[in-house]
């Protein structure tokens, strides 16, 4: 069975789909077989691995819809190890044609149980919607990446929620697997007033890695590359290596 990992917060621009990619990444060059399943209709994921999102026929969409299989769907990457379940805007009409199906909020789920892996990453869209409610069914842990920024905060206690409700009615397995602060500024007021908030929220939940602001991190999906790809000595690369290695400890991997 693999380990799933959800990443996911409601608020955009968090460094969602940057920490999910980067982290499957770094994951398969360790000899894991992971599959990064993109679950943004924006399909940001999938174009940060250089793949045409808008050229695919058969996408998550299809999957979730059951017009196509998985073996149909998933993709290999650049990166030995690594596969991807990719999307495209037409994600976003699955929120509409799942409302009247049986079992709606259990779809992902079905179908990563027939996947070979040992690690699955998935990046959720940024919104508490029916796509997300998937996600956590599916999932061991909830990864919640957490910008250092004022309103870092905010819509969390929402998500909480939510993840309370998917645990007593849907996953009971499920867990907050972690809290990781992005974006983040050494060395100036607000990041640490922000990093004490979250921890005091959080505590122990809360990585301690840190992924700093960092342009070659912003940079690297235009070039359709990982971090590790465009500059595996940048300060985000090795920030995202130190977090990748406390997610196998805390999950054991």
């Amino acid at each position: 069975m693999a380990y799933i990992v959800a990443v996911t917060n409601q608020k955009g621009g968090v460094g969602k789909t940057t920490t999910a990619v980067n982290i499957a990444a770094q994951l398969a060059t360790s000899k894991r077989r992971v599959v990064l399943v993109d679950l943004d209709p924006q399909g940001n994921a999938t174009s940060s691995l250089g793949i045409a999102k808008d050229e695919l026929t058969n996408t998550l969409y299809e999957a979730l819809l059951g017009k196509a299989s998985v073996k149909e769907i998933i993709l290999p990457t650049r990166i030995k190890n690594m596969f991807v379940l990719p999307a495209n805007a037409a994600l976003a009409q699955a929120e509409v044609d799942l409302v009247n199906v049986a079992k709606r909020e259990t779809r992902l789920a079905n179908l990563l149980a027939t996947i070979n892996a040992d690690v699955i990453i998935i990046d959720c869209p940024p919104a508490l919607s029916l796509l997300t409610v998937n996600a956590l069914a599916a999932a061991d842990g909830v990864l919640i990446p957490v910008q250092a920024e004022y309103f870092a905060l905010e819509g969390l206690s929402q998500l909480l929620q939510t993840i309370q409700l998917v645990r007593q009615g849907l996953n009971q397995q499920l867990k907050i697997f972690g809290v990781v602060l992005t974006m983040f500024t050494k060395r100036t007021v607000l990041s640490e007033q922000v990093q004490a908030e979250v921890l005091q929220h959080f505590g122990d939940k809360v990585f301690h890695t840190v992924v700093p602001r960092n342009i070659r991190l912003a940079e690297a999906p235009s070039y359709g590359k990982t971090i590790y790809e465009h500059d595996k000595w940048s300060k985000g690369a090795r920030a995202y290596k130190a977090l990748t290695q406390e997610v196998v400890d805390r999950a054991g991997l």
